[in-house]
């Protein structure tokens, strides 16, 4: 049976988690059927996304709007949320969401003043409630989801389930298992044969980096880069810009279905501190999905994570021994 989502999303382990929704009606979330075309959808997605960025004490690190389905990685960064004031946690949660009535009335200093004591320690714990949901991954995938639901089922003119029940989560435990599933997401449109380079990947976070990049800025709505992990760095990706370009622009070449070979011997030593070797790393970005289930790095750091979810075995050992060390 399914885990409970709740019971897959730890923060104790992990703050980086792979998300992944798929169409139960498949090809109509984008893609062209019976001559209409739905493309105009993935903008939708892509917009969504980077506007929860703006709201949610989540971080974006990569997407992939695909025709049926959407892939994102995200960072959950619980302290940014409970630093919030009470004013901040309503701002945000009534750009999604109309609040109550009490929390409206909070919102606007004219009518704060007239609110009871009893009023405001409602206000606070229903603050409280909702600081909660800002880095809950669920929140998140539900307030993207369920907004594009309704959307394509209006202009289907339709109603009933957009999305498949749930969305799947995957638990990212090490750099090596980010790194992977980062490229693995970003490449996404380049493995399906519907670009032939990241640049032109459109609906991707690897395409918004380049064009943001070429101009000598830094997306404002995706986790940035801050280099090799030290104590003093700064918020960001565990790797340099750089490389992690080099490293996807290098693998999307050997990866392309029209051309073969292996990834090639002069690739970013991203590859060397992570300890993986070049045939390790074209299988772990093209089967990604298939080599874990739950949770996916080394072996050492599924074990941790078992032991803390009380499970059984240990998933995806042997494709960590395999690809990971």
């Amino acid at each position: 049976m399914p885990k409970a989502r709740k019971s897959q999303i730890s923060l104790s382990d992990t703050p980086y988690y792979h998300c992944v929704s798929r169409c139960v009606r498949r090809a109509f979330l984008c893609g062209t059927e019976h001559g209409k075309s739905f493309e105009h959808r993935r903008k939708w997605v892509e917009d969504r996304i980077h506007a929860l960025s703006d709201v949610f004490a989540i971080e974006v690190c990569a997407y992939a709007v695909m025709s049926n389905h959407t892939h994102i990685v995200l960072h959950v960064n619980k302290e940014n949320a409970i630093a919030l004031s009470t004013e901040e946690v309503i701002e945000r949660w009534h750009s999604l969401y109309r609040g109550t009535l009490l929390t409206q009335q909070y919102a606007s200093p004219m009518t704060r003043k007239a609110l009871s004591e009893a009023q405001r320690d409602t206000v606070e714990r229903t603050a409280g409630v909702w600081r909660a949901r800002l880095y809950d991954i669920s929140w998140f995938m539900r307030a993207l989801n369920e907004y594009i639901a309704r959307a394509a089922n209006k202009e289907d003119e339709c109603t009933g389930h957009f999305w498949e029940g749930r969305f799947k989560s995957q638990a990212l435990l090490d750099e090596s298992a980010l790194a992977a599933c980062m490229a693995y997401v970003d490449l996404n449109p380049v493995r399906a044969n519907v670009a032939k380079t990241p640049e032109t990947s459109n609906h991707t976070s690897i395409q918004y980096r380049i064009r943001a990049a070429r101009v000598g800025k830094t997306p404002k709505r995706l986790m940035p880069f801050a280099g090799n992990p030290q104590r003093d760095r700064p918020h960001g990706l565990p790797f340099t810009l750089s490389d992690y370009l080099q490293l996807v622009d290098a693998t999307s070449r050997c990866i392309h279905p029209t051309k073969h070979g292996k990834v090639e011997s002069n690739m970013p030593h991203l590859l060397v501190r992570l300890g993986i070797d070049d045939e390790k790393w074209l299988t772990l970005t093209t089967q990604f999905e298939h080599c874990f289930k739950h949770a996916a790095g080394k072996v050492v750091h599924l074990e941790q994570y078992a032991h803390n979810q009380h499970q059984q075995r240990v998933h995806g050992r042997k494709s960590a021994m395999r690809l990971l060390g």
